[in-house]
């Protein structure tokens, strides 16, 4: 049982699909708890370089699953226990120094949008639509969306999605910023691993560091982001990898000075 979400590791690479798709990838508590344990799964595993994020069938994700929560009855508990795994999940991911790339395509809404955010880059497909709708049956935003939607676009942007009902094409979303690119939706998935293969070919453990220290600047004073910053470049500075850039960096200037 995948329990509605996929995982498979191979090659430093981590792809996590969310698959529900006669649901839209809405999540129920069995895919909540299990998007949990992925994202621990994920983060803890020291073969994992670079996470990519997708979805099978025609939608990404349209955020809980009201319509089963309506049919069985659930309570206002019920709904506050999934979010919490959710969340729980959101939160692994986020503070980890994994560098994550998402696939959209499709609808996107609700607290989709929140776990769209969770990934640092969004490739979204020429065929993607975000829109929130959480106030036209009555909810709050939830799944980080409060937080990563304006961190990304803005607060006034993300109050127009959220206080309207309005809808977001993919072209709108790239020159709203909520989007890193546009693909054809033919070439979505080749697009999304060639970010992912970027990382694995690079400096990943740079990557993920860098992912790592912008997810926690919004939430700590400048001068904790200044100390974090100096610990971690230290730290770099003193691995394998690094020494042998920087060396191959010097001396391609030295060559370019002498030139």
């Amino acid at each position: 049982m995948t329990d509605g979400i996929l995982l498979h590791v191979e090659d430093g690479l981590a792809r996590v699909t969310f698959d529900r798709p006669a649901s839209l990838n809405a999540m129920d508590f069995p895919m909540a708890r299990r998007w949990r344990e992925v994202a621990i799964e994920v983060t803890t595993d020291t073969s994992v370089r670079a996470v990519i994020l997708d979805a099978n069938g025609p939608a990404f994700c349209a955020g809980g699953d009201v319509v089963a929560m309506s049919t069985t009855g659930a309570a206002g508990s019920d709904v506050t226990e999934t979010a919490h795994a959710i969340h729980d999940g959101i939160r692994t991911f986020a503070e980890a120094p994994l560098p994550m790339v998402a696939a959209v395509q499709g609808a996107v809404a609700g607290g989709g949008l929140g776990l769209m955010l969770t990934a640092d880059y969004v490739v979204a497909s020429e065929n993607a639509r975000f829109v929130s709708r959480y106030a036209n049956i009555g909810l709050t935003p939830d799944l980080g969306v409060s937080t990563l939607l304006p961190a990304a676009i803005g607060q006034r942007r993300a109050l127009q999605l959220l206080l309207q009902d309005r809808m977001l094409t993919a072209a709108e979303a790239l020159d709203w910023g909520l989007v890193a690119e546009v693909a054809a939706s033919a070439d979505l998935v080749s697009r999304v691993n060639e970010v992912a293969r970027f990382w694995l070919d690079g400096a990943s453990a740079a990557f993920g560091q860098a992912t790592r220290l912008v997810r926690a600047g919004a939430g700590r004073t400048f001068a904790e982001n200044l100390d974090d910053e100096a610990a971690t470049i230290g730290a770099a500075f003193e691995t394998a990898e690094a020494r042998a850039r920087v060396a191959a960096f010097a001396a391609a200037s030295a060559k370019g000075q002498r030139s």
